[in-house]
């Protein structure tokens, strides 16, 4: 990943080059709700739900790629395009805290991001040796 850090200023972070061969990180964010996060729903529909979502994603400066609701231990699947992981841990702060849901979030990697982890070279002693 390429960083544009030449006219960095004092309190600046470098930020992420976002070119072709770079994309946003790519979440899957389980949803749980709560009584009244289903009420919610009931009221105002799932396209409301989807609406808002994209709505926060857009503000951190992300988008959300796919939004489904799901029978089973969660309620919805959706997968975001954040630019980085304070995003994606403000938004589980945004939605845990507001108690209407409980979300789990998952850093999805591509194959080849795989496989350049496959390719790094990791000294790890197990527990007990």
């Amino acid at each position: 990943m390429r960083f544009a850090s030449d006219d960095l200023g004092v309190g600046d972070s470098p930020q992420p080059d976002c070119s072709e061969e770079d994309a946003m990180a790519k979440y899957l964010v389980e949803a749980s709700y709560t009584r009244e996060g289903v009420a919610g729903v009931q009221e105002k529909g799932g396209s409301s739900r989807r609406d808002a979502v994209a709505e926060m994603a857009a503000g951190l400066g992300g988008k959300v790629e796919s939004f489904y609701f799901g029978f089973g231990e969660r309620d919805a699947y959706v997968v975001v395009e954040l630019p980085d992981n304070e995003a994606a841990a403000a938004v589980a702060l945004a939605v845990n805290a507001s108690g209407g849901a409980t979300v789990r979030t998952t850093v999805l990697l591509t194959p080849e991001q795989v496989d350049e982890a496959a390719k790094r070279s990791v000294e790890y002693r197990p527990p007990g040796s």
